[in-house]
């Protein structure tokens, strides 16, 4: 479950799905003279989640030319909410898995020693019986660990790179707030 809850992450948090490249620069350009279409802001909707959250902004300003700055700046938090939520999706499950696989070798690893210990009878020792105890606490304490390393560094990997792309969704859109505040006065 974890190795698919990575490579979900690894395909959903794409730089080429968050934040393509030019995309601000693009609607800066276009939203300089004048507001874009609609038809063209659902498109920019489509792209991305900055496209997401730039939409909103446009869209508000559109559907409200009189709009204070603050009420503006709120739709653009909103958004950026929204985007944030969806970026953060599977995370919890997946700090849950690197968390609680060290939990289940353990239990595993207490499974083991159970069973060394009771092949331990007071008349006489079972070796095999003893080193099958050991093998089975090793495995699960091995297997846990097998588990619970790579979800945590994937975990940890996925939240920096979410907080780098909030901070970028940020100051997308502070920026074209600059340039939405001439169609609001």
């Amino acid at each position: 479950m974890a190795l698919a809850l990575i490579i979900e992450r690894l395909s959903s948090l794409r730089a080429s799905r968050i934040l393509p490249k030019r995309l601000l620069d693009d609607v800066m350009s276009v939203s300089l003279q004048q507001l874009p279409s609609p038809e063209m802001v659902d498109r920019l909707a489509e792209n991305s989640l900055l496209g997401e959250v730039l939409a909103s902004g446009l869209r508000a300003v559109t559907a409200e030319p009189q709009m204070p700055e603050g009420k503006l700046r709120m739709v653009f938090e909103f958004a950026g909410r929204r985007a944030v939520h969806r970026m953060e999706r599977y995370m919890n499950t997946l700090g849950t898995i690197a968390t609680a696989a060290p939990l289940l070798g353990l239990m595993g690893t207490v499974v083991g020693m159970i069973e060394i210990f009771g092949s331990q009878a007071p008349g006489g020792n079972n070796p095999a019986q003893l080193a099958h105890g050991i093998s089975i606490a090793l495995y699960n304490t091995a297997f846990g660990l097998m588990i619970a390393i790579p979800a945590l560094m994937f975990h940890r990997y996925f939240r920096g790179r979410i907080e780098e792309y909030v901070l970028e969704l940020e100051a997308a859109a502070d920026r074209l707030m600059g340039q939405l505040r001439r169609y609001t006065a």
